[in-house]
């Protein structure tokens, strides 16, 4: 058999935490910041963990990860 193909969009926007967990950036920081508040920007800052419900069609995009 041939071996899978990982989507390229996902291994650009994910990566697997040692503990099993798949991080993904924070949505909503690109533009159009004027009309947030300081508290939003601030809040959508960093990484967070993909949802549990989210986390099975991630890895199937991922196969070798």
């Amino acid at each position: 058999m041939p071996k899978m193909k990982t989507k390229s969009s996902a291994k650009k926007r994910f990566s697997i935490r040692a503990g099993g967990s798949i991080k993904r950036g924070q949505a909503f920081k690109r533009h159009i910041l004027t009309k947030k508040t300081t508290k939003v920007k601030r809040h959508l800052r960093g990484t967070v963990t993909v949802n549990a419900s989210d986390s099975a069609s991630v890895r199937a995009m991922m196969p070798y990860a």
